[in-house]
């Protein structure tokens, strides 16, 4: 029996998604196919940790819906409309979090349609699909992940407003840019990094005297109304998060922290610059054509690409403020076009094959060794997320032996706080992050704290919320498949409806 020949099927693919007739509906298979092998992967190789805390933050949010938090609404958003039309499961929650790069990749492959050839397209999504912040690292939904989509829609219709000044696009350019910013305030970056790029290209004075910046404008400014009176109503309190979180770092803290970002982003994209850097071989002026090329169009993209790139160094610089790699998720969008679109860069047909075969196989081969994975992270020791389901139950246990009522509030430790919430049966709100209850309403109900018993700053504040409130300390072990799992402490506080 002959064996598959595995260039002689990329290469078909290849074919189908240079096609013009076949090429859109191929694609949208390949990306189908593609969140459905990550989603996988993430569900069977985390199925020992629970879900992130970031993710179980979200959940949280999702309960108590409002125009902010510490962070801008979106995510919470997008989260209570997925669990209302799916299951709360941790498969459908990494189904949700896959969906963001894979529509970020979509709308790559649209965007790269204005500028690359059929092959270099085909290569360039490739290209995307071996960098981790579209499958590793978007398995962890939070507000960077929910950016991806947002920040490639929004550069998307920015380069067809000032290409074709249409109000259309204008518009849809305005949308996105404002939604970016409901997802995270660290959309400021893309906003300005466009805003820069409109501006020092040569055709600037016709986009401005057109009605296109301006539609733009007022399209985003209406959807981003509403947050806007949230945040005056609750005095820019995300700002004072950020603040506490990430600023006052002084020159040196933020000059270490932007060159972590900046070495973090560079080794995140490392593997396509290396393999396009192989595959092509180009000089010097194939490198500084790619770098800032010598044409409007491309030079729009490239400062497009770089604008929201480097402007956060340049603000935490300026601000003394911290910021990570992971941040830059989001600005990648461009990447194939900066890389490829240069004359002088020729790709072959076989260059093509062999990288979709290399797209291919990295998902195959994580999927194949993600049982592995998941028990590897157990016989090192999960985190603490991965007891959030048993310590939910505990605490739901404990509350009811307290009272009939159902379990409506839970403080203490974040982390825990917002475990015990996604998993609880009966739906409890938490303490945290969002608008408090009022102290009547808290005392008819009642509540829950939970801390890790070594925490003793967590416990001291428990107990001077509680009261008079029962104390439990408990110690939970979660095996999985019959491997032992490592035990905590944790103390629950039990403040029964008075």
């Amino acid at each position: 029996m002959r064996l598959p020949n595995p260039l002689a099927a990329a290469e078909r693919l290849r074919g189908a998604l240079t096609d013009p007739a076949r090429r859109e509906r191929t694609m949208l298979l390949v990306l189908a196919v593609y969140l459905v092998a990550w989603t996988l992967y993430g569900a069977i190789a985390k199925s020992s940790q629970g879900l992130h805390p970031d993710m179980t933050e979200q959940i949280a949010w999702s309960r108590d819906l409002a125009w902010g938090y510490k962070h801008p609404p979106l995510a919470a958003f997008v989260v209570r409309l997925w669990f209302s039309v799916l299951p709360l499961a941790e498969w459908s929650y990494y189904l949700l979090a896959m969906l963001m790069p894979t529509l970020a990749l979509w709308i790559a492959w649209r965007l790269a349609a204005d500028t690359l050839d059929g092959n270099k397209r085909v290569a360039g999504l490739a290209l995307m699909m071996l960098v981790p912040f579209f499958n590793f690292q978007a398995l962890k939904y939070n507000v960077n992940t929910v950016l991806m989509p947002l920040w490639a829609a929004t550069t998307f219709f920015f380069l067809r407003s000032y290409r074709t000044r249409g109000a259309l696009y204008a518009a849809l350019a305005g949308i996105a840019a404002a939604v970016s910013m409901l997802g995270k305030y660290w959309s400021v970056f893309l906003l300005a990094g466009l805003a820069l790029a409109a501006l020092i290209d040569r055709r600037r004075l016709a986009y401005v005297r057109s009605a296109a910046p301006w539609i733009t404008v007022a399209a985003g400014a209406v959807v981003v109304a509403p947050h806007l009176l949230w945040l005056l109503q609750n005095h820019f309190a995300p700002f004072a998060y950020v603040a506490a979180a990430h600023g006052e770092r002084g020159f040196a803290g933020a000059a270490a922290s932007v060159a972590g970002y900046l070495a973090g982003s560079a080794g995140y994209v490392a593997i396509p610059v290396i393999i396009v850097l192989a595959a092509a071989r180009p000089n010097g002026a194939a490198l500084a054509d790619m770098i800032w090329p010598a044409d409007d169009e491309r030079r729009l993209a490239a400062a497009s690409f770089w604008g929201p790139l480097l402007l956060p160094a340049i603000g935490a610089l300026a601000g003394g403020a911290e910021i990570t790699s992971l941040w830059s998720m989001p600005a990648w969008t461009l990447l194939p076009v900066l890389l490829l679109s240069p004359p002088q860069i020729k790709l072959r047909e076989i260059d093509t094959q062999r990288l979709i075969l290399f797209a291919a196989v990295l998902p195959l081969v994580m999927l194949i060794a993600s049982p592995f994975i998941a028990v590897g992270v157990q016989r090192n020791g999960p985190p603490a997320s991965a007891q959030a389901a048993s310590l939910a139950s505990e605490v739901e246990r404990l509350w009811h032996e307290a009272t009939p009522l159902p379990l409506r509030f839970v403080g203490g430790d974040a982390d825990l706080a917002f475990g015990i919430v996604t998993y609880a049966v009966e739906r409890p709100r938490a303490l945290l992050d969002l608008p408090p209850p009022g102290a009547s309403e808290l005392a008819r109900a009642g509540a829950v704290y939970v801390c890790f018993a070594e925490d003793a700053g967590c416990r001291d504040q428990a107990a001077a919320k509680s009261n008079a409130a029962r104390r439990v300390e408990t110690e939970i072990t979660r095996n999985f498949f019959r491997i032992a799992g490592q035990p905590r402490r944790y103390t629950i506080f039990i403040v029964p409806p008075q």
